[in-house]
């Protein structure tokens, strides 16, 4: 079998590649490589998804894998994926599922898996649950043996609260335009950047299973930029579909690309006397310009 596991989980096209057959192999699978059992028995995961039609059909298929090993599924609905990772610490969840092909057209889904305290899975965990998969189930449990389903309430709540921690300086008078890109931070963003003070104009926030990614988000800057010429906004924020990166544009309307975003921060942390180490960590994707302005500021690169 080739390795299912790509950089940054299960992709493929929802019911042909990632069918639900398969997720429900992933979330047993899941369940009997990181579902440690505690002191009172239970074990639970977090699952969230983004609004993609095809992500109903996943999120039954790997909760039926899971509470089919005894694992309880924590349900918290329609939210990014860096709040999917969040809530498995923050509910001190035994491991978190993600199901979302991020940037990725409509037709696409992924089940991305993060394990204790919502860090993702190394290689060889990986590795352990595609041998899983191939291997089949094994004796299963019966009775109240099995797992159960429970919506978390609070959610999207507590995500708010953990992102509002990051807000040093409130942005009162600031206009921003974001574009939600129909996806999992349709709800969560503009109420984030409105909880800190900001006006805030939401673009591609109705999602409907079908519009996700489509001709708006961060693949799709047009709109946006117009959109903040035209509301006369500070800038704009466009967020990918699971809402785990975005890109800006400035008051023009110009295209802020992610190395001129990390610069800006690196700047400004440096300058505030917050830059861990004096370092900033980028990956082999960040260009060139990037390690001339870090060098000339006297910030150490790591490249990962």
């Amino acid at each position: 079998m080739a390795r299912l596991f790509g950089t940054d989980g299960v992709r493929g096209v929802a019911n042909r590649d990632l069918t639900a057959e398969l997720a429900v192999a992933l979330g047993s699978a899941a369940a009997r490589r990181l579902g440690s059992v505690s002191t009172t028995g239970s074990r639970v995961a977090v699952v969230g998804r983004d609004p993609r039609a095809s992500g109903e059909m996943l999120e039954a298929a790997v909760i039926a894998g899971l509470t089919s090993e005894g694992v309880d599924a924590l349900r918290v609905g329609v939210l990014p994926t860096p709040a999917v990772a969040y809530l498995t610490s923050s509910y001190d969840a035994d491991f978190g599922i993600m199901i979302s092909a991020s940037h990725n057209p409509m037709p696409d889904n992924g089940i991305k898996i993060f394990g204790p305290g919502g860090h993702k899975l190394d290689d060889a965990a990986e590795d352990r649950i595609e041998e899983l998969v191939s291997s089949g189930p094994g004796q299963r449990p019966v009775g109240a043996g099995i797992g159960r389903v429970v919506d978390a309430e609070d959610a999207l709540e507590r995500y708010l609260r953990h992102v509002a921690k990051a807000v040093t300086t409130p942005l009162d008078g600031i206009r921003v335009v974001v574009d939600c890109a129909n996806g999992a931070g349709y709800a969560a963003a503009p109420l984030a950047y409105r909880a800190a003070g900001a006006e805030v104009i939401a673009l591609s926030a109705e999602p409907n299973g079908l519009n996700i990614n489509a001709d708006c988000g961060s693949t799709h800057m047009e709109a946006l930029a117009e959109a903040v010429v035209a509301h006369g906004a500070h800038l704009g924020l466009a967020h990918d579909g699971d809402a785990d990166r975005c890109l800006a544009v400035d008051a023009d309307g110009r295209i802020i690309d992610g190395d001129a975003i990390m610069v800006m921060l690196a700047l400004a942390m440096q300058e505030s006397q917050e830059l861990a180490s004096n370092t900033l960590v980028t990956t082999v994707m960040s260009n060139l310009g990037l390690h001339v302005a870090m060098r000339a500021a006297g910030i150490d690169v790591r490249t990962t």
